[in-house]
């Protein structure tokens, strides 16, 4: 399991939901966007306080008493979920460690059966969402290793944790009140209701507003059960990529061979280029031809010039929307092009990279010189990637953004 790392595109994910009764989520929704006191991402401060703080909200956005109370009812901080939000060291690892860790025979042998066992559903998401099989097995796969690990923290417990925690307020005090509102209306369970420690709940990991909004009943019952139902979830989660943006039957990732003479300050997400410019540069599909002709296209070098390139396409830039560590999205895409039949890419032979320390060290080096890095936190992110290019260019390094001993030593 992954928590996201992505923050909400809107205010809240659930603007666009209106729950039946007296009680609407709409109401809440309007009331946050109105009134700048309930806007602004209160935290910290006494737990018990802050609870009082979201119950009074609740009830001014117009939920009964006895379901706010009801909700609330034995809601506690869990250091658990803190201890594991701090602990996300396995983003710091390059990609080729981290996809091999994550990508076995098994997983793509257990994606094959899945596949064939849930023809009907996977052919229904094809036809209604244009959503490649490969994308929906490969994120079952790493968020719930197909639904077998789904996580066993509290969720309302989580939620409210990290909404008081003054990281990331404003990504999960609206989780909160999804929560709240899919308890309204009988499909979630404040007191049983577990799942990651970050609040996803499922097979594939949603957050409450999320389910709230792409929430599926693929299988009929007449309940969206995604951590019970493989339909719903698998529906479920191509709709919500549907909506963050999926271009229907259209490629993500290809691996490609670069020529030793590339520029490589035009690598990168941030640089974009049509492919028939690339191959004008001398890039070339690994095998067959390129998916794409049309529209815009970045190269990616993960670990530099020596080691594995691909073509993103643009529902690349979907995946962060689901998730915005950069590792964790090639490695997700990548899984995904396997399971459609790619072969294994060339891990090549990239320069040894810098350990987390020595990753901070250069962070706070780029800091010193005026780049934006965003938090010093020894995870090669995209913003340090365009600082150590722009440096790797300015000291007449290869600029392909993989940060070497090298690098570190001439900053």
């Amino acid at each position: 399991m992954f928590a996201r790392r992505r923050p909400c595109r809107r205010p809240s994910p659930d603007l666009r939901c209106r729950p039946s009764g007296r009680a609407t989520f709409a109401a809440f929704a309007v009331a946050v966007t109105l009134l700048p006191s309930l806007a602004q991402a209160q935290c910290g401060g006494s737990f018990s306080g802050f609870v009082r703080g979201l119950k009074d909200e609740a009830l001014a956005a117009g939920y009964g008493a006895a379901t706010v109370n009801s909700f609330f009812n034995g809601a506690a901080q869990d250091p658990k979920v803190l201890k594991a939000d701090r602990a996300q060291g396995v983003f710091q690892k390059p990609f080729v460690e981290f996809s091999r860790r994550l990508i076995s025979n098994d997983r793509i042998q257990r994606g094959a059966r899945k596949s064939q066992e849930l023809n009907k559903v996977f052919h229904r998401i094809e036809t209604t969402y244009g959503i490649d099989r490969g994308v929906l097995l490969a994120f079952w796969a790493f968020e719930t290793d197909y639904g077998a690990f789904q996580g066993d923290f509290n969720t309302r417990n989580a939620l409210l944790t990290l909404a008081h925690d003054c990281r990331r307020p404003d990504l999960f005090r609206p989780q909160v009140f999804s929560a709240l509102e899919l308890y309204a209306r009988g499909g979630f369970d404040p007191a049983r209701t577990t799942g990651a420690w970050a609040g996803e709940i499922g097979m594939v990991q949603m957050l409450p507003g999320d389910i709230l909004e792409n929430g599926v009943d693929a299988d009929g019952d007449g309940k969206v059960s995604l951590k019970t139902s493989a339909p719903d979830a698998l529906m479920s989660a191509a709709k919500m990529l549907s909506h963050l943006g999926w271009q229907p039957n259209q490629p993500w990732l290809q691996e490609v061979t670069i020529p030793a003479d590339l520029d490589l300050e035009e690598t990168g997400l941030l640089h974009r280029k049509s492919v028939a410019d690339w191959q004008a540069d001398g890039v070339r599909a690994k095998s067959g031809s390129f998916a794409l002709r049309k529209g815009p296209a970045a190269l990616i070098l993960p670990q530099g010039h020596k080691g594995p390139a691909f073509i993103a396409y643009p529902n690349f830039d979907v995946y962060f929307e689901w998730n915005q560590s950069f590792t964790y999205v090639l490695t997700a895409a990548y899984f995904a092009t396997r399971l459609e039949g790619a072969s294994v890419y060339d891990a090549g032979r990239p320069d040894a990279g810098l350990s987390g320390g020595e990753m901070k060290q250069l962070q706070k080096k780029l800091q010193a010189r005026g780049h934006d890095v965003g938090k010093v936190d020894g995870i090669l992110g995209a913003k340090t990637r365009l600082a150590v290019q722009k440096e790797q260019a300015r000291l007449g390094l290869p600029a392909d953004a993989w940060p070497t001993p090298a690098l570190l030593k001439r900053l």
